[in-house]
Protein backbone atom coordinates (compact mmCIF):
# COMPACT_ATOMS: atom_id res chain seq x y z
CA UNK A 1 0.00 0.00 0.00
CA UNK A 2 1.37 3.39 -1.07
CA UNK A 3 0.82 6.58 1.25
CA UNK A 4 -0.94 9.29 0.29
CA UNK A 5 -1.24 12.76 1.85
CA UNK A 6 -4.66 13.79 0.87
CA UNK A 7 -6.61 15.64 3.95
CA UNK A 8 -9.94 17.31 3.50
CA UNK A 9 -9.81 20.86 1.94
CA UNK A 10 -13.08 22.57 2.05
CA UNK A 11 -11.65 24.74 -0.25
CA UNK A 12 -11.18 22.50 -3.04
CA UNK A 13 -14.66 22.48 -4.91
CA UNK A 14 -15.41 19.29 -5.30
CA UNK A 15 -14.75 18.24 -1.76
CA UNK A 16 -16.77 21.33 -0.69
CA UNK A 17 -19.82 20.21 -2.49
CA UNK A 18 -19.68 16.77 -1.78
CA UNK A 19 -19.15 17.06 2.07
CA UNK A 20 -22.31 19.38 2.00
CA UNK A 21 -23.83 16.71 0.15
CA UNK A 22 -22.71 13.86 1.65
CA UNK A 23 -25.90 13.28 3.98
CA UNK A 24 -28.21 13.62 1.47
CA UNK A 25 -26.66 12.20 -1.47
CA UNK A 26 -28.35 9.06 -1.50
CA UNK A 27 -32.06 9.90 -1.09
CA UNK A 28 -31.34 12.96 -3.74
CA UNK A 29 -30.00 11.17 -6.69
CA UNK A 30 -31.46 7.60 -5.74
CA UNK A 31 -32.95 7.46 -9.47
CA UNK A 32 -29.54 8.24 -10.88
CA UNK A 33 -27.29 5.89 -8.70
CA UNK A 34 -29.64 3.19 -9.13
CA UNK A 35 -29.80 3.18 -13.43
CA UNK A 36 -26.43 4.19 -14.02
CA UNK A 37 -25.09 1.04 -11.46
CA UNK A 38 -27.62 -1.64 -13.28
CA UNK A 39 -25.76 0.19 -16.56
CA UNK A 40 -22.19 -0.43 -15.25
CA UNK A 41 -23.25 -3.65 -12.90
CA UNK A 42 -24.00 -4.91 -16.96
CA UNK A 43 -20.43 -4.69 -17.77
CA UNK A 44 -18.15 -5.19 -14.82
CA UNK A 45 -16.82 -8.69 -15.42
CA UNK A 46 -15.24 -9.93 -11.52
CA UNK A 47 -14.58 -13.53 -10.33
CA UNK A 48 -14.00 -14.73 -6.87
CA UNK A 49 -10.77 -13.96 -5.88
CA UNK A 50 -10.19 -11.05 -8.47
CA UNK A 51 -9.14 -7.69 -6.88
CA UNK A 52 -11.26 -4.34 -7.87
CA UNK A 53 -11.52 -0.69 -7.13
CA UNK A 54 -14.04 1.74 -7.12
CA UNK A 55 -12.23 5.10 -8.17
CA UNK A 56 -14.48 7.96 -6.43
CA UNK A 57 -16.95 5.41 -4.63
CA UNK A 58 -18.67 7.98 -2.78
CA UNK A 59 -21.33 6.40 -0.26
CA UNK A 60 -20.12 2.72 -1.55
CA UNK A 61 -23.53 1.96 -3.32
CA UNK A 62 -21.64 0.32 -6.21
CA UNK A 63 -19.12 -1.34 -3.99
CA UNK A 64 -22.18 -2.49 -2.06
CA UNK A 65 -23.80 -4.24 -5.25
CA UNK A 66 -20.81 -6.22 -6.53
CA UNK A 67 -19.97 -6.81 -2.99
CA UNK A 68 -23.36 -8.92 -3.36
CA UNK A 69 -22.63 -10.23 -7.03
CA UNK A 70 -19.01 -11.55 -6.19
CA UNK A 71 -18.88 -12.12 -2.14
CA UNK A 72 -15.36 -13.71 -2.75
CA UNK A 73 -14.22 -10.35 -4.73
CA UNK A 74 -11.30 -8.34 -2.72
CA UNK A 75 -12.80 -4.90 -3.19
CA UNK A 76 -12.09 -1.60 -2.48
CA UNK A 77 -12.62 2.20 -3.11
CA UNK A 78 -11.27 5.95 -2.90
CA UNK A 79 -13.09 9.02 -3.07
CA UNK A 80 -11.63 12.46 -2.31
CA UNK A 81 -14.28 13.22 0.53
CA UNK A 82 -14.30 11.88 3.79
CA UNK A 83 -17.70 12.81 4.26
CA UNK A 84 -18.94 10.45 1.09
CA UNK A 85 -16.54 7.99 3.02
CA UNK A 86 -17.85 7.63 5.95
CA UNK A 87 -21.22 7.03 5.05
CA UNK A 88 -19.63 4.35 2.55
CA UNK A 89 -17.84 2.97 6.05
CA UNK A 90 -21.15 2.79 8.04
CA UNK A 91 -22.77 0.52 5.02
CA UNK A 92 -20.29 -1.45 3.64
CA UNK A 93 -18.59 -4.78 5.66
CA UNK A 94 -15.21 -4.36 7.06
CA UNK A 95 -13.40 -6.55 4.48
CA UNK A 96 -14.23 -3.89 1.83
CA UNK A 97 -11.10 -1.63 1.80
CA UNK A 98 -11.86 2.46 1.61
CA UNK A 99 -9.56 5.12 1.09
CA UNK A 100 -9.24 9.26 0.68
CA UNK A 101 -7.23 9.66 -2.41
CA UNK A 102 -7.67 11.48 -6.04
CA UNK A 103 -7.54 9.29 -9.05
CA UNK A 104 -4.24 11.14 -9.86
CA UNK A 105 -2.69 9.40 -6.80
CA UNK A 106 -3.70 6.19 -6.18
CA UNK A 107 -2.59 4.88 -2.58
CA UNK A 108 -1.87 1.30 -4.20
CA UNK A 109 1.11 -1.00 -5.59
CA UNK A 110 1.78 -1.17 -9.35
CA UNK A 111 -0.08 -4.24 -10.81
CA UNK A 112 -2.08 -4.33 -7.61
CA UNK A 113 -6.32 -5.18 -9.50
CA UNK A 114 -8.01 -6.93 -12.26
CA UNK A 115 -10.64 -4.66 -12.29
CA UNK A 116 -11.36 -0.41 -12.02
CA UNK A 117 -14.08 1.20 -12.35
CA UNK A 118 -15.31 4.66 -12.54
CA UNK A 119 -18.88 5.52 -12.27
CA UNK A 120 -20.20 9.07 -13.17
CA UNK A 121 -16.62 10.71 -11.72
CA UNK A 122 -15.17 11.15 -15.13
CA UNK A 123 -16.72 14.24 -15.34
CA UNK A 124 -14.71 16.11 -12.26
CA UNK A 125 -11.47 14.65 -13.36
CA UNK A 126 -9.11 17.64 -14.81
CA UNK A 127 -6.47 15.92 -16.55
CA UNK A 128 -8.25 12.58 -18.09
CA UNK A 129 -4.83 10.89 -19.15
CA UNK A 130 -2.79 11.48 -15.79
CA UNK A 131 -6.03 9.61 -14.27
CA UNK A 132 -5.98 7.01 -16.70
CA UNK A 133 -2.03 6.72 -16.48
CA UNK A 134 -2.62 5.92 -12.72
CA UNK A 135 -4.72 3.31 -13.37
CA UNK A 136 -2.88 1.07 -16.08
CA UNK A 137 -0.43 1.62 -13.36
CA UNK A 138 -2.26 -0.47 -10.62
CA UNK A 139 -3.97 -2.91 -13.36
CA UNK A 140 -2.44 -5.75 -13.84
CA UNK A 141 -1.83 -6.96 -17.42
CA UNK A 142 -4.53 -7.32 -19.47
CA UNK A 143 -6.86 -5.80 -16.43
CA UNK A 144 -10.08 -4.22 -16.98
CA UNK A 145 -11.48 -0.64 -16.75
CA UNK A 146 -14.90 0.24 -16.66
CA UNK A 147 -16.26 3.99 -17.27
CA UNK A 148 -20.00 4.89 -16.62
CA UNK A 149 -20.27 8.62 -17.03
CA UNK A 150 -22.23 11.60 -18.73
CA UNK A 151 -21.92 11.56 -22.77
CA UNK A 152 -21.54 14.69 -24.77
CA UNK A 153 -23.12 13.44 -27.60
CA UNK A 154 -26.26 13.88 -26.09
CA UNK A 155 -27.65 17.80 -26.56
CA UNK A 156 -28.97 17.43 -23.04
CA UNK A 157 -25.71 16.83 -21.74
CA UNK A 158 -24.27 19.08 -23.68
CA UNK A 159 -26.53 21.85 -22.25
CA UNK A 160 -26.15 20.35 -18.84
CA UNK A 161 -22.14 20.31 -18.77
CA UNK A 162 -22.44 24.02 -20.53
CA UNK A 163 -24.65 25.12 -17.25
CA UNK A 164 -22.16 23.30 -14.73
CA UNK A 165 -19.10 24.87 -16.75
CA UNK A 166 -20.59 28.09 -15.94
CA UNK A 167 -22.27 28.00 -12.69
CA UNK A 168 -20.58 24.59 -10.82
CA UNK A 169 -16.81 24.72 -9.95
CA UNK A 170 -16.54 21.10 -8.97
CA UNK A 171 -17.75 19.93 -12.75
CA UNK A 172 -14.91 19.95 -15.01
CA UNK A 173 -16.16 18.94 -18.66
CA UNK A 174 -18.00 15.96 -20.32
CA UNK A 175 -16.42 13.89 -23.12
CA UNK A 176 -17.69 12.49 -26.62
CA UNK A 177 -17.22 8.65 -27.20
CA UNK A 178 -14.37 9.40 -29.34
CA UNK A 179 -12.79 11.30 -26.77
CA UNK A 180 -13.11 8.48 -24.26
CA UNK A 181 -11.82 6.46 -27.17
CA UNK A 182 -8.88 8.52 -27.29
CA UNK A 183 -8.36 8.92 -23.67
CA UNK A 184 -8.21 5.00 -23.14
CA UNK A 185 -6.34 4.60 -26.13
CA UNK A 186 -3.48 6.80 -25.15
CA UNK A 187 -2.95 5.71 -21.79
CA UNK A 188 -2.77 2.46 -22.88
CA UNK A 189 -5.62 0.51 -23.50
CA UNK A 190 -6.87 -1.82 -26.14
CA UNK A 191 -9.90 -3.86 -26.87
CA UNK A 192 -11.97 -0.85 -26.51
CA UNK A 193 -16.06 -0.92 -26.18
CA UNK A 194 -18.12 2.26 -25.46
CA UNK A 195 -22.34 1.61 -25.08
CA UNK A 196 -24.25 4.95 -25.11
CA UNK A 197 -27.60 4.87 -23.85
CA UNK A 198 -30.35 7.45 -22.33
CA UNK A 199 -31.61 6.16 -18.23
CA UNK A 200 -34.65 8.83 -19.12
CA UNK A 201 -35.62 11.70 -21.18
CA UNK A 202 -32.42 13.80 -19.68
CA UNK A 203 -29.35 11.92 -18.81
CA UNK A 204 -27.61 10.72 -21.77
CA UNK A 205 -25.13 8.31 -20.75
CA UNK A 206 -21.78 5.88 -21.74
CA UNK A 207 -20.14 3.21 -20.70
CA UNK A 208 -16.68 2.29 -21.75
CA UNK A 209 -14.75 -0.49 -21.29
CA UNK A 210 -11.17 -1.61 -21.88
CA UNK A 211 -8.24 -4.01 -21.14
CA UNK A 212 -4.63 -2.55 -20.14
CA UNK A 213 -2.37 -3.72 -22.77
CA UNK A 214 -0.59 -6.62 -21.84
CA UNK A 215 3.17 -4.85 -22.28
CA UNK A 216 2.27 -1.70 -20.69
CA UNK A 217 4.09 -0.39 -17.06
Amino acid sequence: MRRTSLKNDHENPVQKEYAQLAQKYDDKWRFYVEETLLETLKRVEIHAGERLLDVGCGTGALLEAIDKLCPDAVLSGIDPTQEMLDIAGKRLPKKIYIAQSWASNLPFETETFDVVVFCSMFHYIRDPIIALKEVTRVLKPAGRIVITDWCDDYITCQLCDLFLRAFNKAHFRTYKKRECHHFLLSSGFDDIKIDSYKINWFWGMMTATARKKALVK
